[in-house]
């Protein structure tokens, strides 16, 4: 494939290109993954990700700014909620982050979810792979910011940054529900606000309370980051996680699991494809649909019964 050939050369525009086609569900798209799987693996993938207004976008162009003067070539994948009336996106991310565009060694890219929940877009995973193959030495994904449930991130990422703010209200709500589990680095942004320390001094019990001896103790960091405080030091633990999840092999353990997570999330399209987007496949589900309604069957059964045909 020509797009193929021209990312590998590090052509800009090609990138974008497949990035298109891959949130389009393009067939050229997958057989594009297809090939440039084998160019993959070599970048550092963080998540940016908490609650909104925490301040991320803030956050994640500090980190790019200061992490290019070490003259790496950084991506940024900036996911926004998408409207489930109109299905549009205002993709505001990446007005924060303007001033980043006319960097060459920068890339960044906004998405709509799309109605994907756990703050990812569908077509974020393979927008990673592509970035990765263009020769990317960092890729961040900021997610939708959502809550307690995003917690997608972890299957996509090496490195997981958990923003928090102080004067949430509810402290604990908004520090429980498996959020504990996913930070491999957690921030207080906006420390300059009151109960800052007090929101620091929670995190730090909490992880005392949930963390097991792993070998990585999270650590809980302060930041300022519309002042650029705190930033050098977020970037130190961001490379030492790095370098502790190559030393220890964590890396290729987490990276199996996260591959593991996306073959399956990859089967499960393919199914649901062969069975909503087939009009013989449509016409069985109202066969059977009727069937429940007329409790001569159950859903259970009606259930079984596509699924099996699909094999047929």
């Amino acid at each position: 494939m020509e797009l193929v050939k021209q990312l590998l050369t590090g052509n800009r525009r090609s990138l974008s290109r497949l990035i298109t086609l891959v949130e389009n569900n393009d067939p050229i798209a997958i057989k594009a993954l297809k090939e440039l799987y084998y160019y993959t693996g070599n970048a550092h993938v963080i998540g940016i990700t908490g609650p909104p207004g925490a301040g991320k976008s803030t956050l994640t162009d500090k980190l790019v700014k200061e992490i290019r003067k070490q003259d790496k070539k950084i991506a940024v994948i900036a996911v926004d909620p998408t409207s489930p009336f109109t299905g549009g996106a205002i993709l505001g991310d990446r007005i924060r982050m303007n001033d980043l565009t006319v960097d060459s060694n920068v890339f960044i890219r906004s998405m709509g979810s799309r109605g994907a929940l756990g703050g990812l877009a569908k077509a974020t995973l393979g927008v990673v792979k592509l970035c990765d193959a263009f020769g990317m030495d960092y890729i961040f994904i900021e997610t939708v910011g959502v809550g307690q449930s995003e917690v997608d991130i972890v299957k996509a990422v090496d490195t997981t940054i958990m923003v928090m703010v102080p004067g949430l209200g509810d402290d604990i709500q908004a520090i429980k529900a498996g959020i504990m589990e996913i930070g491999d680095i957690f921030v207080v942004n906006k420390a300059d606000r009151e109960g800052a320390q007090r929101t620091v001094i929670e995190l730090e019990q909490m992880l005392d309370f949930c963390q097991e001896d792993q070998g990585w103790r999270p650590p809980v960091m302060s930041s300022v980051a519309n002042q650029q405080i705190g930033i050098k030091e977020i970037i130190e633990k961001i490379q030492g996680h790095m370098k502790y999840l190559e030393e220890s092999e964590t890396l290729k353990a987490r990276r199996k699991n996260n591959l593991k997570s996306e073959i399956i999330e990859i089967t499960k399209s393919n199914i649901v494809a062969q069975i909503f987007n087939n009009e013989d496949k449509d016409h069985q589900i109202d066969v059977v649909t009727e069937k429940v309604l007329q409790k001569k069957i159950d859903p259970y059964t009606a259930s079984e019964d596509i699924l099996k045909s699909i094999y047929q």
